[in-house]
């Protein structure tokens, strides 16, 4: 009879793409949150926290798959046979609640969320498909004060958790200035669609045209989208006739004529000194578009309206190179950079780059009612601010202290070291009891460095007798062991003998607390 298989153990590893954070890493997040929460509460903006899963129709992002009906997301089919999926941002839920409880939110709403979002992407160094994202919006309103407000929020936020005024540049630009260059200069190109039924050649030739418009621009904005990495030279050639790049790869051109991508590369130099010179450019390029125009006049609102409360160009600048997402925005545009130089894997130094972007989407909620309701807001990328914080040294230098420790020296007085524990809590002191065997003293204290607690506290028999206890500075003991004389080591002694009813103060002495 054959022997059966035993099941096999199921493996303890991390799945691809996902990732875990321990104590440190969660209290760094939670802090840095915590903050900006408090600057978006200032500016008298509500918490929001949406369900986790969303149902695919409402997420927006479909596939002809039947099968697969929403490819960048996880999604399910349920009992019902709706499909659901993990929410994929912040921005769509939103889009959702908007919409449900338009008769109870006030109007306009100003809301912030902080979470994890779920993208099913292949995943790659520091690309995961888990992450927080903290998002701050304001739906209902379409005046420009609107984005102004989040811009200037946005750089309260960034200085407040630890981004130094001069290391950071909230870029804005505008979609309507690009839609103007951009409506002037395509034209139709691609093979005809095919015919519709009952389609009269008028609406067949509109057709074609419009089509070939949308693909065209769809075309120029991922390939102005590179302008950071390739640089005004590569987006020219990218935009004619194409390039090879670093690998020798040959790319592809959009098709544009030289004169053409002059233009567009125009629109992306445009920045000048100041916002002012940066408008006077941008007003010269576009002058023929009323869309342009129309998106020019809401940048130079933007800045009076900043320039009122003290944000100048060294905070918030207009900068037509920031292109990011303008496919799918309506108006102004937002990105905060950290300006500052990193090294990377290889040793070179670098800009830090992006950790915000957002901008003004009117036409997202109109897709549950059918009627444009405007919205703006930013998105700040939690774990790319992590690491800009850490790389500035304003977090992580040192890790947070751990709790005081209260040893176990015989067990059948379980009772009192919990007594001393509850005294510690109550005073608002973090503590714990070993929980361990307490028969190796040694790893009693092996522990307490492993949580890199501050202080142990000891007391055996013949110090409860006594009513004292004794209380071990592990963190004075470890920079004696590490470079103290016996001299100094007999004169500022780690361990010290007090009164039981001493302890509290004691230990609060040691932390630095009052």
């Amino acid at each position: 009879m054959a022997q059966e298989k035993s099941p096999r153990r199921p493996r303890a590893e991390t799945p691809k793409g996902f990732r875990d954070y321990f104590g440190a890493e969660v209290a760094e997040r939670n802090a840095m949150l915590a903050r900006i929460a408090e600057v978006y509460h200032r500016y008298g903006f509500d918490p929001l926290e949406t369900s986790a899963v969303e149902t695919v129709e409402a997420l927006g992002k479909f596939l002809p798959d039947v099968d697969r009906p929403n490819e960048g997301v996880f999604a399910w089919q349920d009992e019902d046979q709706d499909w659901l999926a993990l929410r994929y941002d912040l921005t769509a839920p939103l889009a959702r609640v908007a919409a449900q409880y338009r008769n109870e939110l006030p109007s306009p709403y100003r809301r912030y969320q902080m979470g994890p979002v779920w993208r099913n992407e292949k995943p790659g160094p520091g690309r995961f498909r888990q992450f927080y994202q903290c998002d701050a919006d304001t739906v209902g309103s379409a005046s420009v004060a609107a984005d102004a407000e989040i811009c200037a929020m946005l750089a309260d936020a960034l200085e407040t958790v630890g981004i130094s005024r001069g290391d950071y540049l909230v870029k804005v630009n505008n979609r309507k200035v690009l839609d103007g260059i951009l409506d002037s200069v395509i034209f139709e190109m691609g093979k005809e669609p095919p015919r519709e039924r009952n389609e009269t050649d008028f609406e067949y030739s509109k057709r074609i045209f419009n089509t070939a418009k949308l693909v065209e621009k769809d075309a120029v904005l991922r390939t102005i989208d590179k302008f950071d990495k390739v640089g005004p030279n590569g987006v020219r050639e990218l935009l004619t006739t194409g390039r090879r790049d670093q690998s020798g790869a040959f790319i592809d051109g959009v098709g544009l004529d030289q004169r053409t991508a002059e233009q567009v590369i125009g629109f992306m130099t445009a920045r000048g000194v100041g916002n002012e010179e940066t408008l006077t450019n941008l007003r010269m390029l576009i002058d023929y578009s009323d869309i342009g125009l129309e998106g020019v006049n809401e940048l130079e609102e933007i800045v009076r309206l900043l320039a009122a409360q003290g944000y100048g160009p060294d905070r918030i600048v207009i900068d037509p190179s920031v292109v990011r997402g303008l496919g799918y925005y309506t108006g102004p545009v937002f990105e905060a950079e950290l300006t500052f130089e990193i090294l990377d894997e290889k040793g070179r130094k670098r800009s830090f780059g992006s950790v915000a972007g957002g901008g003004r989407y009117d036409d997202l909620v109109k897709r549950f009612t059918g009627q444009a309701v405007p919205a703006t807001g930013i998105s700040i990328g939690v774990d790319r601010l992590l690491a800009a914080l850490r790389a500035k040294g304003r977090i992580g230098a040192e890790a947070s202290p751990g709790p005081v420790v209260v040893t176990v020296m015989d067990r059948d007085r379980m009772a009192d070291y919990m007594a001393i524990v509850g005294e510690l809590r109550a005073a608002g002191i973090r503590a714990e009891m070993y929980l361990g065997n307490p028969k190796n003293f040694g790893n009693q204290l092996k522990y307490a460095d492993k949580r890199q607690s501050p202080v142990a506290i000891i007391q055996g028999a013949d110090e409860a007798a006594r009513g004292v206890v004794q209380v071990k500075d592990l963190i004075l003991g470890a920079k004696i062991a590490a470079a103290a004389s016996v001299e100094e080591w007999k004169a500022q002694p780690a361990q010290t003998e007090v009164a039981r009813a001493d302890l509290v103060a004691a230990v609060r002495r040691i932390l630095g607390q009052p």
